[in-house]
């Protein structure tokens, strides 16, 4: 009890940090936003993404700009963050209290999961108003669970990666791997557009699974087994991962 307590009050604590971060609230909030209105801009409603789904660009490029948006927040801020807690010596200051290393881990996951809320629903607002993208009340609401739920594969990634990489390193480490995952895993340009044995690859990442999520529900269909799985087994690995870093910095400390 006194652990879940501990866990709660951290959850809100990270949440009130990251609101008045105004820096992480533009590129988190607002830059997925712009981004979709400078690639979509040109684009109109007649335009289809050529891989047989039938979805339009603007709606295509939605779903992408509001995944990218969410990962921004909990990647970007969780793993910073961390790596910058290390250093001050807040992370040694918890482990005086009750939390264990899987409490800290979900309460890292969950507070970035909160914030990542507002981006999806801003990008969503934009391509309704801006661009004319229409669904069912019950796609969007749909859209806006699967997309924020899928964020906390990559909220665990932040964790893992906050307690691999050193304050110095850490700015770098996570831009090559919130780059590399956007780009590889369609979030900028449908992967129709690379040669097979780099869509080969892109199929088993967590971020191709994770658009496909909002693109299966875009066009009246549930989630695919396979990406929920994917992303689930993500999930695990990093949280796993994590909680795995924390203790052995817990050793060293």
């Amino acid at each position: 009890m006194l652990n879940t307590l501990t866990s709660w009050a951290l959850v809100r604590l990270e949440i009130t940090r990251a609101l008045r971060n105004r820096k992480f609230l533009f590129f988190s909030v607002i830059y997925p936003a712009l981004l979709f209105l400078i690639i979509a801009g040109s684009q109109s409603g007649s335009d289809q993404v050529d891989d047989g789904s039938g979805l339009s660009l603007p709606a295509y490029l939605m779903v992408s700009m509001a995944s990218f948006g969410a990962l921004t927040a909990v990647l970007m801020g969780n793993s910073e963050r961390i790596a910058k807690e290390r250093e001050s010596g807040w992370v040694r200051q918890l482990r005086l209290t009750t939390l264990p290393g899987r409490g800290y881990v979900l309460a890292k996951t969950a507070s970035a999961a909160v914030v990542s809320l507002p981006s999806i629903v801003v990008v969503f607002v934009v391509a309704a108003v801006f661009k004319d993208v229409r669904f069912e009340a019950w796609q969007w609401l749909a859209l806006t669970a699967a997309i924020w739920a899928g964020s906390l594969c990559f909220a665990a990634l932040g964790v893992a990666i906050g307690y691999l990489a050193t304050g110095d390193a850490v700015r770098p480490i996570t831009m090559i791997v919130y780059f590399g995952l956007s780009l590889l895993g369609g979030l900028w340009m449908p992967t129709t557009t690379f040669p097979q044995w780099l869509r080969d690859v892109a199929s088993w990442l967590p971020t191709r699974a994770y658009a496909a999520l909002g693109q299966a529900i875009e066009t009246g269909g549930a989630p695919h087994a396979k990406d929920v799985t994917l992303l689930v087994a993500y999930f695990l690995l990093f949280a796993g991962g994590a909680a795995w870093l924390y203790r052995k910095d817990t050793l060293k400390a």
